[in-house]
């Protein structure tokens, strides 16, 4: 069954997890009902991309009405493919929310225990993790695309938790819509990183398909990750939604070739 449900045009969320704890938000926004323009149409939340900033404030201002968090109490990140993810506190609320230039520098994902927090990441095909431990109530985000993914970045907030005294077995993830293998095609370079990552387990993530071209399954590459990190199989679900093959509900990189907007994962406690 899949685990992103469409609640409106603007948004899906993850919805077992949802229904088992009611004052969690967690999911990912469509390119549906915003006011961007263009290339942008209509609910790109990307400051990065090019498009005009109010709209993208208004976009944001929209989502934050529509899940019922304040946009002052978001955080956002600059993004830069690399695998450095921080725990954020109330204190850090609002940081990234309101602009790019004021987002956390350097960094592909975000955890936190608090509640009134709403972790906050944008993305165009690369694939969103989403992450929870319900007995610590800790919650958790990470951006990976090619280079996340074979750096790990799924297994650094699995360690980083660790450090939290949360053990692999306690850790529930969702992966969320991303690029699927049909529409990602790579090259050597980036298969021979995937074969450093993962060993043995790195057959069964890319397919060759003509000389020095590989089909290559992101979310698989990340759950195989995960499963090497020792999170339950049974605790990981994983969309059927392509980022790239679905024009109506999502932007993407490869498929519009770098003119686009971006959707944005979330997940965040309400306060009581």
């Amino acid at each position: 069954m899949e685990p992103f449900v469409k609640h409106n045009q603007s948004y899906l969320s993850i919805d077992s997890w949802m229904r088992q704890f009611p004052t969690l938000a967690a999911g990912m926004t469509t390119k549906n009902g915003g006011t961007s323009k263009g290339y942008f149409k209509t609910l790109n939340l990307g400051f990065h991309v090019g498009d005009d900033v109010n709209d993208v404030r208004l976009n944001r201002e929209k989502v934050a009405e529509l899940l019922q968090f304040r946009l002052n109490s978001w955080v956002g990140a600059e993004q830069t493919h690399e695998i450095v993810v921080k725990k954020i506190t109330k204190s850090d609320r609002g940081t990234g929310s309101d602009s790019y230039e004021n987002s956390f520098k350097g960094t592909d994902g975000f955890y936190t225990d608090e509640e009134g927090i709403l972790l906050t990441l944008c993305f165009a095909d690369c694939v969103p993790l989403f992450f929870i431990a319900p007995k610590k109530r800790m919650i958790g985000i990470a951006h990976a695309g090619w280079k996340g993914s074979v750096g790990q970045i799924a297994k650094r907030m699995i360690d980083a938790w660790g450090e939290e005294g949360i053990r692999p077995e306690e850790i529930f993830v969702a992966i969320g819509p991303s690029i699927c293998k049909k529409c990602y095609i790579v090259d050597q370079h980036v298969i021979n990183f995937v074969e450093k990552s993962l060993e043995e387990a790195a057959a069964l993530t890319y397919n060759l398909i003509t000389e020095g071209q590989f089909s290559l399954d992101l979310q698989e590459l990340n759950k195989q990750i995960l499963l090497t990190s020792g999170v339950p199989a049974q605790q990981i679900l994983q969309t059927e939604l392509c980022s790239s093959c679905d024009h109506q509900e999502f932007f993407s990189h490869r498929r519009d070739n770098g003119r686009t907007g971006r959707m944005m994962s979330f997940i965040g406690w309400k306060e009581k």
